[in-house]
């Protein structure tokens, strides 16, 4: 066989087709290897294709049309309290659920400038009434509690009254589905249309190891069948005693031909069967692949796996006469994910993907390298920067509301969205892609709200400078992370006396003429104390004026000052010294206790006069 990759592709499709029939290995995911062809080729073709049309990119969860029926549906829902058999939750009343509300989702994202929606099909079961592989209501009847309570530990719930609430909630919320069921509608296929009518590319996303239901595997009504035999599970993910919850480590293992075997299956139907124009592979949710330390072998089987699904991509292509891009969403630390099985930089350079979409688990990640992506995977992949909705683990708090929250959900905040793409811009990401956008949304805070309209033209640096920002950093102390796979974050740090310490993050450079000015914060526990806070930005002279706050440098949504154990130390710098790229801040402890820096956040901002 010709190893050239072009004629792989022709082969491999035509195979893939016939593999039902032929009991083809290829099916089973074991597709013959191929040589590596030169990059060159490529560079300046599927990469500028989609920098023209996709360029603002929205990744929708399986759920992104059910979260807030009453807000795509308003004739029909309302949120009242006292409801369910418990008679004690808040719960959208009225329906039933209709595919209007779909188009109208879809039609929201167009006004606020989306071009490609990527919409999730699957966790570790599909999501849609699939025909080839396990849907998550199968067997399910409206009515049914039961169906759904074994799922509630998964949840972190087991107290028996706040089960009974769960089951409120889950009854309620896969009605909406139900509806659908009901009225013979598939979802996923209506958001392909909805997608058509607005002039939206319908990409189609696949979570390759969800495990949302990892606390009862046996119970959970999430888990997909082969995850009930252990021998097709990974035993080797979690290495240490502290890490959250190890169990969330031992989903799927893809050296087992049975699982490449039913995910190939799924990806396939949606491929073939449902009028998308691009797939992403999501090994985000989540990072499991293969054991870890895999083999060389091991490596370029996965490899060969993944170009089978692109000879998919490549036959509905030739089919449709419509190009059809293949991805992956993906951590940062691309050596690690080597680590699992999986070699992104192999695949970017031999023409099996087209883009990736390095990202944080939940939290977005401030301090990319997009720059050292670029440089080790080449010109002709696409990079796109992905924004998650939650900021960090910086806890805030709303005293109009009496609110707190331990994350922000920045999607409520175009200031925050402006400095997070910004800084994925400057530093080499062609355009961006939006993942849990709709959390906001969903969590039903007073004043917190998804701000659809922010999105609008946020992949354009040309647009972002000039225009307030309000940056800060990756953190630790959040549940919501994924180690060894995050980028290492800089804060916390405790400082003892006489210490300094430099911190790195990617902004991009302002115009002079605006009247603009660079505010540095920097959050401290609130009892620790100091003779003096020197700060330095990009090599300046150290600033030693500062002003105690309470107060965030935005406002996001309603949350607008710090919590009580926090406090804020402003300080004002001309905006010229912001570089385009990388810059370097560097804080001081000018005292004789140690201090601990929380955070360290920074605004772009109208000057305020002395």
């Amino acid at each position: 066989m010709n190893t050239s990759r072009r004629q792989f592709l022709v082969s491999a499709a035509t195979t893939a087709t016939l593999a039902p029939l032929l009991g083809s290995p290829l099916a089973a995911g074991a597709a013959p290897a191929v040589a590596a062809s030169p990059t060159s080729s490529r560079a300046g073709g599927t990469r500028a294709r989609l920098s023209q049309r996709n360029r603002n990119l929205f990744n929708g969860d399986t759920c992104v049309f059910f979260y807030n029926p009453e807000l795509w549906q308003p004739e029909d829902f309302v949120m009242k309290p006292g409801q369910g058999r418990t008679g004690t939750q808040t719960l959208p009343v009225g329906g039933p659920y209709k595919p209007k509300a779909i188009h109208r989702y879809v039609q929201t994202l167009k006004k606020g400038g989306i071009d490609t929606f990527v919409i999730n099909a699957n966790a570790s079961k599909a999501w849609y009434p699939s025909k080839t592989t396990p849907s998550i209501l199968d067997g399910y009847r409206r009515g049914d509690r039961e169906f759904f309570r074994g799922h509630a530990i998964c949840a972190g719930i087991t107290e028996p009254d706040q089960v009974e609430g769960y089951l409120d909630r889950y009854e309620s919320f896969f009605g909406l589905y139900q509806d659908l069921l009901d009225a013979g509608v598939d979802w996923l296929a209506e958001t392909t249309k909805a997608c058509r009518a607005q002039d939206v590319a319908p990409w189609v996303s696949i979570r390759m190891n969800d495990f949302h239901g990892a606390k009862n595997i046996d119970g959970s009504f999430f888990n997909h069948p082969l995850l009930k035999r252990p021998e097709m599970r990974l035993r080797r993910g979690a290495y240490s005693p502290t890490m959250r919850d190890p169990s969330y480590r031992t989903g799927l293992n893809f050296e087992r031909q049975e699982v490449r075997d039913a995910l190939f299956g799924q990806i396939k139907e949606v491929v073939e069967d449902y009028d998308f124009e691009g797939l992403e592979l999501d090994w985000w949710r989540n990072p499991m692949c293969c054991e870890p330390n895999a083999t060389p072998k091991t490596v370029a089987m996965i490899s060969d796996w993944i170009r089978s699904i692109r000879a998919l991509t490549e036959a509905r292509a030739r089919k449709t006469g419509r190009p059809y891009p293949l991805g992956l969403r993906i951590p940062g630390q691309i050596d690690t994910l080597k680590s699992i099985g999986i070699d992104v930089e192999t695949l970017c350079h031999d023409g099996t993907l087209d883009f990736i979409a390095p990202s944080g688990f939940w939290c977005t990640s401030w301090e990319m390298p997009h720059d050292d992506l670029r440089r080790r995977l080449g010109d002709a992949v696409m990079i796109y920067g992905v924004i998650e909705d939650g900021a960090n683990s910086l806890a805030s708090r709303s005293p109009e509301h009496a609110l707190t929250q331990r994350i922000r959900y920045i999607s409520s905040s175009r200031e925050i969205l402006r400095a997070n793409a910004a800084g994925k811009l400057a530093l080499g990401a062609d355009a961006l892609e939006w993942f849990n956008f709709y959390c906001t949304d969903q969590a039903r805070l007073p004043g917190i709200i998804s701000d659809y309209e922010g999105m609008r033209d946020l992949h354009r640096l040309d647009f972002l400078r000039g225009q307030p920002k309000h940056y800060s950093f990756s953190m630790f102390g959040t549940a919501l992370t994924h180690i060894p796979f995050e980028i290492t974050p800089q804060l916390p740090l405790v400082l003892n006396a006489g210490w300094y310490h430099p911190f790195r993050l990617p902004m991009c450079s302002e115009p002079a003429d605006r009247g603009l000015e660079l505010v540095v914060q920097v959050v401290l526990k609130a009892g620790d104390t100091f003779t003096a806070l020197p700060v330095s930005v990009n090599g300046c002279w150290p600033n030693l004026v500062n002003q105690r706050t309470d107060r965030l440098l935005f406002p996001c949504g309603s949350l607008t000052h710090h919590v009580a154990e926090n406090a804020g130390y402003d300080l004002r710098f001309p905006v010229s010294l912001v570089r385009e790229g990388w810059n370097e801040i560097v804080v001081e402890n000018g005292g004789s206790q140690p201090i601990t820096i929380v955070c360290i956040e920074l605004a772009v901002r109208p000057a305020v006069p002395a």
